[in-house]
């Protein structure tokens, strides 16, 4: 299920992120402990979390996964170990969010991607997840809450 999608502008905003490439059958196995390496080095350097982790995807293929793995930050971070600085650019974006469990991921990107060419807009090669409401908050997965972002050409 998904929130009517809307058109908004986003700030730009420091990241720390890990650049994985992986099949997608090992994402469970990977995610975890990525995110406990991005929250370990942040908060080693005293740096605030100022949003949910997010995947950025940087192209999208039905067997791999090429993305980067972050959070947005309060300040530009020192690279650590696979912890990268980076920074999420001011953008404007098709937004929308998907309620429930991970698996029904795919069928509400298709929605939302009916609902932006519908609206007349193109969009860029890249995708964005935010992670607001995760099992680690509420272990019922229909509570679950992710934030779907489609950057817009033009």
């Amino acid at each position: 299920m998904i929130e009517e999608p809307r058109i908004t502008e986003l700030d730009a905003t420091p990241t720390a992120f890990i650049h994985l490439t992986i099949p997608r059958s090992k994402m469970p196995e990977v995610f975890g402990p990525a995110i406990g390496e991005l929250i370990s080095t942040i908060t080693g350097q005293g740096v605030e979390m100022t949003g949910p982790v997010f995947a950025h995807h940087l192209a999208m293929d039905p067997k791999t996964f090429d993305f980067e793995l972050g959070v947005p930050i309060s300040s530009r971070i020192a690279p650590q170990g696979r912890v990268e600085a980076g920074e999420r650019p001011a953008t404007r974006v098709a937004q929308t969010v998907h309620q429930g469990p991970y698996e029904g991921l795919p069928e509400a990107w298709g929605k939302f991607h009916e609902w932006v060419k519908a609206s007349g807009h193109e969009w860029a090669s890249d995708i964005w997840e935010c992670y607001v409401i995760t099992p680690d908050s509420d272990p019922d997965p229909a509570h679950w809450r992710t934030e779907l972002n489609r950057p817009l050409l033009a």
